[in-house]
């Protein structure tokens, strides 16, 4: 039997999560985000799993067989920082070069402040990656 997945779409307050954020920045910064998702998307913000805002969603089967459904552009507004989870096509050295303070992993990219990175280059990748993940698991 397969595993169900951790992170599933619920029914809880995107607005009641930001406001447990400890810092004002932090709430004023994920409106910003909220905005920009919503707007490249057309789908309102919904809480994935108790922590992830996400955005729309895509269905994925793996190789492996593994299938399930994931937000197509999210967010969490963590305790220090911002984490976005993002296409790795999108993460590459030239545009992470543009983007400002920043640190990057595999499929996720973290930064402490909105004002410490280009919102310009962040829309695009942001832009990107919804691409990438509407071309790679187109809906049916």
């Amino acid at each position: 039997m397969p595993t169900p997945n951790k992170t599933h779409r619920t029914t809880a307050s995107v607005a009641a999560f930001i406001d447990t954020r400890p810092k004002a920045e932090m709430h004023d910064d994920s409106r910003v985000l909220m905005a920009m998702m919503q707007e490249l998307t057309g789908k309102d913000p919904h809480m994935y799993g108790p922590s992830i805002i996400g955005f729309g969603t895509y269905h994925y089967t793996y190789p492996s067989g593994h299938s399930g459904s994931a937000p197509l552009a999210a967010f969490s507004p963590r305790k220090t920082e911002l984490v976005l989870y993002l296409g790795q096509e999108v993460l590459d050295p030239d545009t992470l070069a543009k983007l400002g303070k920043h640190r990057a992993t595999k499929g996720c990219l973290y930064v402490k402040r909105l004002a410490d990175i280009d919102l310009k280059v962040l829309r695009s990748m942001i832009k990107r990656s919804i691409a990438a993940t509407r071309k790679a698991y187109p809906a049916p």
